[in-house]
């Protein structure tokens, strides 16, 4: 990776293309700085001590803490891409879209930008009113909604609509003219710039030297496993049958009769689904927070159960936490794979595997492959998910179950698979000028 990086400063274009995407990632660390109008700086100090806030901050890159216009992120764009993927093979229309190539992607690419729109709105709304109705204990924005402030309701919802195209904006801007994907390269700015927050925190407690050390060994060897597993894959392989195809002057020639193969990846549905468990599983404890002190009995009742038992520390938290993990990543592989339908573009292409029957058996075969394979790449996502309560219950340390890694484990799968695209890409990029070089 060293010699890639060198390699790639050495030729003044990619340099170019380099410092172009440390630009912008700096312009977008700048511009989380400013905070959206109303805000009680005090009292999001406070706030931010709860658990959905801690992880909708940490997928903000630390913007939510401060409450600025870039507190949503790209998230509502994301959020919009896992909609339109999950329509697209349930809709006709869409599915039809999506197979008419860069035409069909282009216009997926434009209705999800559209959903966007509303996302961000619903969900800056939905943030905001949160945060500032006394869920969490002292609101940030005591006159929040539009019955009581109308124009600071407004004001603050145009303010997270405007950042989070923005932060598409910079995305797009990176994808174009530097190195790598520009969305995935702001989330993880973000993620990476919340590390030095967690090691300070960790130098301030009790045998913080001790700690921060094992938490560095931890979070190395997590990524070691992490690269181990992203990059395994099941290839299966494809053969070609060959054909007779009239060319020009019309003559015949024979075409075909090649060999290839079909990657599966081992995790093929990335973090996805550790945000859905963890956001399903916070959810409970946060609505019934505000029914602890209920003068109802049976209401107060159920809410301290919920309370406790779905609270980051908690065994019952932890255990549900894996299972929803391994069930949550069988679905989106699930659906990710049939949107691809590979057996009927191996039967249009001319291709087969060789053993198996082309159309329903080829279906049934890799439908079996995909499922052993997703049941390590599941169990996988479901170690990385729990690590690090484990890691508190071997040091006996339980309230360091949520923040036992430098980074979480969300964002350690991002950083990752952000780190391995942006380097093969620039190795692609340092290959194809080495040819050219060799033509000239």
């Amino acid at each position: 990776m060293l010699t890639a990086l060198r390699s790639a400063f050495l030729l003044p274009e990619l340099r170019k293309k380099i410092l172009f995407t440390l630009g912008i990632l700096l312009l977008y660390r700048v511009l989380a700085q400013i905070p959206v109008p109303g805000v009680d700086r005090e009292a999001l100090g406070q706030i931010m001590q709860h658990d959905l806030a801690n992880m909708f901050d940490m997928l903000s890159g630390g913007a939510l803490s401060r409450f600025s216009i870039m507190a949503m992120g790209v998230y509502p764009y994301i959020t919009a891409s896992i909609i339109m993927q999950l329509l697209v093979p349930i809709i006709p229309k869409l599915e039809e879209i999506a197979k008419d190539g860069d035409a069909g992607r282009q216009k997926i690419n434009q209705y999800t930008t559209y959903l966007t729109i509303p996302l961000a709105l619903l969900q800056g709304f939905g943030t905001a009113a949160l945060m500032s109705g006394g869920t969490f204990g002292t609101p940030i924005l005591p006159r929040f909604g539009f019955t009581t402030a109308p124009l600071l309701t407004l004001g603050v919802l145009i303010a997270l609509l405007t950042g989070s195209f923005i932060a598409l904006w910079l995305g797009n801007l990176i994808t174009q003219d530097g190195v790598g994907n520009g969305v995935s390269l702001i989330i993880f700015g973000g993620i990476v710039s919340q590390m030095w927050p967690r090691i300070n925190a960790l130098l301030a407690s009790t045998n913080g030297v001790f700690l921060t050390i094992i938490f560095a060994i931890v979070t190395i060897a997590t990524v070691f496993l992490i690269v181990y597993v992203q990059e395994g894959q099941r290839r299966i392989p494809v053969r070609y049958g060959k054909r007779v195809r009239t060319m020009r002057g019309n003559r015949l020639m024979m075409v075909g009769g090649q060999s290839s193969y079909i990657p599966i990846r081992v995790n093929s549905a990335g973090m996805i689904p550790l945000i859905f468990a963890s956001t399903l599983l916070i959810f409970p404890s946060t609505v019934a927070s505000a029914f602890v002190n209920s003068s109802v009995p049976w209401l107060r009742s159920i809410a301290e159960f919920l309370t406790v038992n779905f609270s980051i520390g908690s065994t019952a938290y932890w255990i549900a936490y894996f299972i929803l993990v391994v069930a949550f990543t069988f679905f989106y592989t699930a659906v990710i794979f049939q949107q691809q339908n590979i057996p009927e573009s191996l039967q249009r292409q001319g291709g087969y595997i060789p053993g198996i029957r082309p159309g329903k058996r080829t279906e049934e075969y890799l439908n079996k492959v995909v499922n052993r394979i997703t049941l390590v790449g599941a169990l996988f996502l479901g170690f990385v998910a729990i690590l690090p309560w484990l890691v508190s219950l071997v040091l006996r340390q339980p309230s360091l179950s949520n923040s036992a890694l430098l980074i979480t484990s969300a964002g350690l799968l991002i950083v990752v698979g952000v780190v391995l695209d942006t380097m093969k890409q620039l190795e692609a990029q340092l290959l194809m000028r080495h040819y050219e070089g060799f033509i000239k």
